[in-house]
């Protein structure tokens, strides 16, 4: 937002330095990133630049890292299972998420705010405790191990974002369009599907692709719910680090900044789509 003519040489001072430390604060988040997508690059089995790549040499850039993730058994094992995990879970996640978001929209559900925090609590909660919570519950109920075990812990981690998403899409939501309906006979189902679901869409959506994200990115409650044969892609990864260190981790971790950066730009687009069909200028 550009500072009005009229604005003192205080405000000015306020205004660049707040516009400094957000551009710091926005390097200091994205260096990560600059410094692995060219060391994915390495011509090198090496973690650092090359003098090589540092002269920008064609010779010290190669696609090897990432050909050895796509011929590794053991780096394609674990792709096909989060592809396997992560799409179930997003699924269990809009289902359960959508319901209880519009559920709770409802002023005249006893204790809503009480239900709302218990099912953000996930996102809350240090994902730490959540994961010992879910093996020895998992434990006790025989699903420790199992991929319906990986699949409902994931889900239940991508239910709050679900949730927010479509909570917020519903709060410019016309109660009257509902209403209508009903009066010309339709069924609560047939409204939901006709009438609500399209207006609301592009929340479900965005909440789905964060608990995709979320299930296709998570680690640590992979490794206490589930078993060797659910080792997904950060799993690879965590062990990778731990045991052997490849640079085909970086390659991977380039994959997954791209996917992420796709999805996120899909999420922004929908938002601009709610905010125009609620009838507010997207900012």
């Amino acid at each position: 937002m550009a500072l009005p003519t009229y604005a003192t040489t205080g405000q000015k001072i306020w205004h660049y330095s707040y516009l400094t430390l957000c551009g710091l604060i926005f390097f200091f988040l994205i260096a990560p990133i600059i410094v692995i997508i060219p060391l994915s690059f390495n011509a090198e089995d090496f973690f650092t630049f090359t003098p090589k790549m540092l002269a920008l040499d064609p010779e010290g850039y190669s696609l090897k890292h990432y050909r050895d993730f796509f011929t590794n058994p053991n780096w394609q094992q674990a792709l096909v299972n989060s592809v396997k995990i992560a799409p179930v879970a997003t699924l269990l996640s809009v289902s359960l998420g959508t319901l209880a978001a519009v559920g709770l929209s409802q002023s005249h559900v006893p204790f809503r705010r009480a239900i709302m925090a218990v099912l953000i609590s996930p996102m809350i909660v240090p994902l730490i405790i959540s994961a010992a919570g879910m093996y020895f519950f998992y434990s006790r109920i025989g699903l420790q191990g199992t991929y319906f075990g990986v699949v409902l812990a994931h889900a239940v981690l991508g239910v709050p974002f679900v949730i927010i998403t479509v909570t917020a899409t519903l709060v410019g939501f016309d109660r009257s369009l509902t209403r209508a309906a009903a009066n010309m006979g339709a069924d609560p189902v047939t409204t939901f599907f006709r009438v609500q679901m399209p207006l609301i869409l592009p929340g479900v959506i965005s909440g789905g692709l964060f608990a995709f994200i979320t299930s296709f990115d998570e680690v640590v409650v992979v490794l206490f719910v589930g078993s060797a044969g659910q080792k997904t892609l950060p799993w690879q990864m965590f062990t990778g680090l731990r045991e052997q260190i490849s640079p085909t981790i970086l390659a991977v971790a380039t994959l997954l900044v791209v996917i992420s950066i796709c999805l996120l730009t899909v999420v922004e687009l929908l938002r601009r789509r709610s905010e125009r069909l609620r009838g507010m200028s997207p900012t």
